[in-house]
């Protein structure tokens, strides 16, 4: 039985909503329609438990998308193609599979049946199918989405890669830092306790640290996450002026539009390619930005759009891409080339992205080594010091 969440209008005109369980959509409208209402939305309900998983990576949803298009390209009924789908993926995403599955079968577009799916599919991947649904053809709409999520993942296996040695380096100091905190120095502070000797200042203070933290550590660590969570929150809630101001920033700015620049003209180069009107892909390429300060951008270069500017002079007035995306989509306007000039900005700013992250990355490594050497020679000089201070009797 699955859960639906209804709205349905009473025979007096009145609209009443509520839940019910069924074993498919068309189960519920039937049951609805025996209590004498009429069914106006019946959606399924997502299990609360799903808040914690994941969203699908961009790997396994390549997957599934690839092999979507496959299907669909050799003949195959889109109901067929997605129930064969399921056996390659799992979890959440083969959950999303059954379910758009079911409102195929009952007539929904596959465009459709996936948005119906929040937080599974992007606003990319279902611009691409439907704009294949429109005319292009479903096949080829599928392959290019497929072709997209392939790079995303690329991307992000990149970028992960790239900051593993941080991590791990960040991991290995906090540890040791904390076992000379936690054992060593509580161990060495009794030993100097029973001497009866004033101990030197750093010495007193390095005591104190570990006592703070050993005996408050919990409180310490409530107060400190719970600080992260209403920092998270504002930072959330101004998300654009956030996002504005990392912009401005030198190095981190520069990466942040290379990235959003990267994402932005290769989903325009996709969606106009495959005939998507270039107000529709503007919208699409609002939410494939990934950053809320360039998407405000676009949607200030989309009106100007609207108003009959051409796309190179709106999103130039807007300052919503690079420099040099800009001046290649100018050039790909007048030559009639949008797509590819596009595909080639995108290839470009990606190179930059990669080569601002390995400065990061670079600053980085030594600024961890040279934090974590600076907290081992404080706890090794407040050490020596009370040691060379005791007098021998």
């Amino acid at each position: 039985m699955t859960a639906f969440r209804y709205e349905a209008a009473r025979a007096d005109g009145a609209t009443v909503r509520g839940r019910l369980d069924a074993p498919s959509r068309p189960d519920a409208a039937a049951l609805l329609s025996a209590r004498g209402l009429f069914p106006v939305s019946v959606e399924p309900v997502e299990d609360a438990a799903q808040w914690w998983r994941p969203r699908p990576s961009a790997r396994a949803r390549a997957i599934v998308v690839e092999s979507l298009a496959t299907l669909v390209d050799a003949g195959l009924p889109l109901e067929k193609a997605l129930q064969a789908t399921e056996q390659v993926a799992t979890g959440r995403l083969r959950d999303a599979l059954i379910r758009a599955r079911g409102r195929v079968r009952e007539g929904a577009s596959l465009g459709a049946a996936l948005g119906a799916e929040p937080g599974v599919f992007s606003g990319v991947t279902l611009g691409l199918v439907r704009a294949g649904e429109r005319g292009v053809g479903l096949g080829p709409a599928l392959q290019q989405a497929a072709s997209q999520l392939d790079r995303e993942a690329e991307s992000a296996a990149r970028v992960r890669a790239a900051l593993a040695y941080p991590a791990l380096l960040a991991v290995a100091g906090s540890i040791s830092v904390a076992v000379i905190v936690l054992f060593v120095v509580p161990r060495f502070a009794a030993i100097l306790g029973d001497l009866g000797e004033t101990l030197p200042r750093a010495t007193r203070l390095l005591i104190a640290l570990s006592a703070a933290v050993r005996h408050y550590g919990v409180i310490i660590g409530a107060v400190v996450v719970g600080g992260l969570t209403i920092a998270s929150a504002e930072l959330t809630r101004r998300r654009e002026a956030v996002h504005r101001w990392l912009l401005g920033l030198p190095v981190v700015g520069s990466l942040r539009l290379s990235l959003a620049t990267a994402r932005v003209a290769r989903t325009l180069a996709v969606l106009l390619d495959t005939g998507t009107p270039a107000l529709q892909a503007l919208i699409i390429a609002e939410g494939a930005a990934g950053d809320a300060e360039v998407a405000a951008r676009i949607a200030r270069a989309r009106d100007r759009v609207g108003e009959g500017m051409s796309l190179a002079a709106a999103l130039t007035g807007t300052h919503a891409l690079s420099s040099a995306a800009l001046q290649l989509l100018a050039v790909g306007e007048h030559s009639g080339r949008v797509g590819p000039v596009l595909r080639k900005a995108a290839d470009l700013d990606e190179s930059r992205a990669e080569r601002s992250l390995r400065v990061l990355v670079g600053l980085l490594e030594p600024a961890l080594i040279v934090a974590f050497a600076g907290m081992v020679a404080f706890v090794a000089a407040a050490l020596l010091q009370a040691v060379y201070s005791v007098r021998p009797q």
